[in-house]
């Protein structure tokens, strides 16, 4: 049966709460959404039916957003017309506000298919509404427990969404509870992206974390991890090794080279989940020639390895949200002749639970030391930072200021911060008073 458009009253309506809510002061990314799905339980699946290439769905612990951006720019090299919700709000609500903001009054959706982020437990009531055809499922790491419990309910959570899928479903191979889930899938195709065996140590599972940590170097629970990946499925798209600004794929036998504008080892493996989306989607209308064309032009999603320029200097954002997360950020940028600052907040959407920063190594920051922590966790960090040797220049709970003596200090140093993603959010609003921020709202 065809599902009718949505109705013109539920559009105005969502878009004059989101005049509402911006006139207030806030984003408009998810409060608009929350009202239109009250007035019109079925907006989301009466609009998105409309797309004639479906709907794909990007989720798993660390890298959604980046991915995303990647798998959109990609699937637009191919021709297609792409709707995203762009606002960063990876809630369900979160996409209906974005689909207020591109519909005609008529409820016409101008695009060929939808690409969304979804945070893994909301991605789990987004496919109840609408069944995706493509799915892609990054990865599961300690994030956020005090929401999920455990880390298996993340797994779980994960394979919920690829079982309702009904064409195909790209998992990372490097993770064992994301791999594991092709075993419970039916008619799905399949399709893994992974990494060349030099690689692994780079980008260890939380598995593989946890194993080498209880073991210590060389023990045999790390030797167990290494041996686990003996029986791999061959991946579609293969990192094989990491350039300065950008790395090189395996793809149909042939090793291919590309730099990147996205910063970061992390960004560079999240380049080949996009990669192996895209190809599955499109299939033999895939125009390979146009795919690393259209990855050299992806630029950073807001706080993920964004860089901005204050006073002729770069101020790079790093967003950090467990161990893994965070060794990466540590381990991508050369801490040398920068000025570094650290800001640590717990609330809901960082996750309150900040014991993770103890597994997290800080050596790499001991020679030039750390300009200034800040965040609502500025003591707890600080206090992980001397069990290191790393020397704080200042301390400052409050982020407006803590950010205003940074920048202040270091008028001619490039910057970096890394940040929780309630603290990063809060710093680009007071970037905006010194330099251009991109809206994402």
């Amino acid at each position: 049966m065809r599902l009718r458009p949505p109705r013109p009253a539920s559009i105005v309506i969502g878009r004059a709460a989101r005049a509402l809510t911006r006139l207030r002061g806030g984003s408009g990314s998810a409060f608009p959404g929350l009202v239109v799905e009250k007035l019109d339980p079925s907006f989301l699946a009466r609009t998105l039916a409309q797309l004639p290439r479906g709907v794909v769905v990007v989720s798993g612990t660390n890298g959604k957003t980046t991915t995303t951006k990647m798998v959109v720019e990609l699937l637009r090299g191919q021709g297609l017309k792409v709707f995203t919700n762009r606002s960063g709000s990876n809630f369900t609500r979160g996409v209906v506000a974005s689909l207020v903001g591109d519909l005609g009054l008529r409820g016409r959706l101008d695009a060929d298919i939808a690409v969304l982020e979804l945070d893994e437990a909301h991605a789990v009531h987004f496919v109840r509404a609408v069944a995706p055809q493509y799915a892609l499922l990054l990865n599961v790491m300690r994030d956020q427990l005090d929401r999920f419990g455990e880390i298996d309910t993340t797994a779980r959570l994960l394979r919920s969404i690829a079982a309702a899928t009904t064409d195909g479903v790209v998992l990372n191979r490097e993770d064992p509870r994301v791999a594991a889930i092709a075993e419970s899938l039916g008619e799905q195709q399949v399709r893994h992206f992974g990494l060349a065996p030099q690689l692994r140590s780079h980008f260890p599972s939380d598995d593989d974390h946890h194993s080498a940590a209880a073991a210590g170097p060389g023990g045999e629970d790390a030797e167990h991890a290494d041996a686990a990946h003996t029986d791999s499925p061959d991946a579609d798209v293969v990192l094989t090794a990491l350039k300065d600004q950008g790395g090189t794929f395996r793809i149909d036998g042939e090793e291919l080279t590309t730099r990147l504008s996205v910063n970061g080892a992390y960004n560079t493996y999240n380049a080949a989940a996009a990669l192996a989306l895209v190809r599955l989607v499109m299939g033999e209308a895939l125009n390979p020639s146009a795919l690393l064309d259209s990855l050299t032009r992806v630029t950073p999603a807001f706080g993920r390895g964004e860089s901005l320029t204050v006073e002729g200097q770069p101020v790079d954002l790093v967003l950090v949200k467990n161990p893994a997360g965070f060794r990466l950020g540590l381990s991508s940028f050369s801490a040398q002749g920068v000025a570094t600052m650290i800001a640590i907040n717990d609330d809901y959407a960082d996750g309150r639970d900040m014991s993770w920063l103890w597994d997290v190594s800080f050596d790499s920051l001991a020679d030039d030391g750390v300009a200034m922590v800040s965040g609502v966790r500025t003591y707890d960090m600080a206090l992980r930072l001397s069990y290191d040797d790393v020397s704080i220049d200042a301390l400052n709970p409050d982020l407006k200021t803590a950010l205003d003596e940074f920048l202040s200090a270091h008028p001619q140093q490039p910057k970096r911060i890394f940040c929780t993603y309630t603290a990063m959010l809060g710093l680009r609003r007071h970037l905006s008073a010194y330099t251009h921020v991109e809206e994402f709202a």
